[in-house]
């Protein structure tokens, strides 16, 4: 099992950038792929990024391609969000989550995840 623990969120201008932090407890964290995702307030929850345990592989929503980078830290046991060029639409409670998996497959599907974090808020201002 694992616990996961967001950070970084916070309030950010149209333009900038903010990194967020997940980490994750347990000596296994490498065995995980992991995925980001967001709700923003009357939304579902949709996908915004995931990356494979080795951090080989990535996967991102069209609506940040070109503008969010996955990354993982296995020897921290932490997974990043980089978020730059921030729109107000980004505006939204981020979640990371894990999901127990070797290889290179890794899946935008939340259903497929096991394990969540509490989300951080992220806002932009217009």
């Amino acid at each position: 099992q694992v616990q996961l623990v967001e950070s970084g969120g916070g309030l950010v201008q149209a333009g900038g950038s903010r990194r967020l932090s997940c980490a994750a407890s347990g000596r296994t964290f490498s065995s995980y792929a992991m995925g980001w995702f967001r709700q923003a307030p009357g939304k579902e929850r949709e996908f915004v990024a995931a990356i494979n345990w080795s951090g080989g592989n990535t996967y991102y929503a069209d609506s940040v391609k070109g503008r969010f980078t996955i990354s993982r830290d296995n020897a921290k046991n932490t997974v990043y969000l980089q978020m730059n060029s921030l729109k107000p639409e980004d505006t939204a409670v981020y979640y990371c989550a894990a999901v127990r998996r070797l290889g290179w497959t890794i899946s935008g599907d939340p259903l497929e995840y096991d394990y969540w974090g509490q989300g951080t808020q992220v806002t932009v201002s217009s």
